[in-house]
């Protein structure tokens, strides 16, 4: 038996004992009543319990009985919790009014985290809303795009420690405990796509994401059983997730669930520091306690806004904007998202190529680093639909008319063909830089330098 199967059978065995006695472990629990449960963490006294709010009152207890069954943290020696793979309040804590708590969050997020001032307030709401996301059906995803060096890391550091029971899922070699965890904890994944390398594994992901934008899509997984069979079950993957990637997305459908910042375009502030230091997490834990409160004070209580509505964009992105939206009282922030929405709506209805730039220029830029000088756009059609079915690839026509249209390069006719000409050198290397294409050779030393680090990350499965 190996040790993710031992790690796996002790998990079994620990909610056994949990059934015979009667109790269940909990990271939160609504009742029947109205009375809301959320699971607490002292870092410093090792300890968890649960903080139980009903008609404004909040009590802590180590455990809850409700209809006959007693409720109970999480243990404090899962190292889980030591590690910080998942990150709770140690209390509530009052906050003012929302504007008050935006304004410290967005204090919070603009002293750690260079990024555009829109997708700092959208950060800010995007925290918010993750305390209350159940309160509805569906959810937009908020993500960092660009290569390395650009910040995605520390946008998922500084604006994921202040998530509902954020989940860092950095550390895992493999998908499976991500699906439990996410099943067992239901609290914002914090995913960053440059940790899983391997095909199989970016399925697996592509699937959290396709089905975690809405509640009732769970993931359905084929799992061994004592009896040496296979049981169905299906894990509940609706969430908010916090997403770090270099490319887009070919599925169109999968980028329209996305609130993006190009971290390309960004430069990192004087003001911003290199390392975070420790009172970083003090600060984030003090915010998590004031955000804790809001969920208690305003859980059950955000409906949708039908106002909000807008039909002359596509249902998709009023599906993903609507959410947000309806918990934000400030209306200029209200009119700044639905204009990016509706510019996001208009490049959507004028190139449904969404995300080809940046994978028609990666595709000359291997060409060109293979030594074709003047690549084909034959050779550059061929290299772009490398990984697409038949129906999603383009034609070398289609390829040559994008080529001049989105990236506004030169194309030459020649005996070969038309080509990528030569004339375009200078541009492409001021592209290169913009979209964070780098050589070959830039990237085995990323590769080296990232092996490097990954020997010292703990891997999920090691937690349980």
């Amino acid at each position: 038996m190996s040790i993710e199967e031992k790690k796996f059978e002790e998990i079994k065995a620990e909610m056994k004992k949990a059934e015979d006695d009667k109790s269940k472990i909990i990271a939160s629990e609504i009742l029947n009543d109205g009375t809301i449960i959320e699971m607490l963490f002292d870092s410093l006294k090792n300890e968890t319990s649960l903080a139980i709010y009903k008609d404004n009152n909040i009590k802590c207890r180590k455990s809850f009985e409700a209809d006959g069954v007693i409720l109970k943290p999480h243990s404090a020696g899962k190292d889980l919790l030591k590690n910080k793979v998942i990150l709770f309040p140690s209390e509530a804590k009052e906050y003012g009014s929302q504007k008050e708590l935006i304004r410290d969050i967005q204090e919070f997020i603009h002293k750690y985290l260079s990024v555009s001032l829109f997708f700092e307030k959208i950060s800010s709401y995007y925290v918010l809303f993750s305390w209350i996301y159940d309160d509805f059906n569906e959810l937009p995803y908020l993500r960092g795009l660009g290569d390395y060096g650009t910040g995605k890391s520390r946008f998922l550091q500084v604006v994921g420690s202040i998530c509902y029971r954020p989940i860092f899922a950095s550390g895992a070699t493999t998908v499976s405990p991500i699906f439990r965890i996410l099943n067992d904890f239901r609290g914002t994944l914090i995913l960053d796509e440059a940790d899983f390398k391997f095909s199989d594994t970016t399925a697996e992901i592509i699937k959290i994401l396709n089905n975690g934008f809405m509640k009732g899509m769970p993931v359905l997984r084929s799992e061994g059983n004592n009896k040496k069979s296979f049981d169905v079950k299906a894990y509940n993957v609706f969430s908010p997730k916090m997403i770090a990637s270099r490319m887009l997305y070919k599925d169109t459908a999968l980028e329209s669930r996305m609130i993006t910042e190009d971290m390309n375009l960004n430069f990192p502030r004087k003001d911003v520091p290199f390392n975070i230091p420790d009172s970083f997490w003090d600060e984030a834990l003090e915010i998590r306690n004031k955000l804790l409160m809001f969920r208690f004070q305003n859980k059950g209580k955000c409906k949708i806004n039908p106002k909000l509505e807008n039909r002359e964009i596509e249902p998709r992105l009023n599906q993903i904007a609507i959410p947000l939206m309806s918990i934000i009282e400030d209306q200029e922030i209200i009119k700044e998202i639905q204009q990016h929405i509706k510019e996001y709506n208009e490049k959507i209805k004028t190139d449904r190529t969404l995300g080809y730039s940046y994978q028609i220029l990666d595709a000359i830029c291997e060409l060109l680093d293979d030594g074709y000088i003047r690549p084909t756009i034959h050779q550059v059609a061929e290299k772009f639909n490398k990984d697409l079915s038949l129906s999603e690839s383009i034609t070398s026509k289609k390829m040559g008319y994008l080529i001049r249209k989105t990236l506004d390069l030169k194309t030459e006719r020649t005996r070969d063909g038309y080509v990528v000409s030569e004339s375009n050198k200078e541009k492409i290397g001021i592209l290169r830089k913009r979209y964070g294409i780098r050589k070959d050779c830039e990237d085995v030393n990323n590769v080296n330098i990232e092996s490097e680090e990954e020997k010292k990350e703990i891997p999920i499965e090691n937690l349980f």
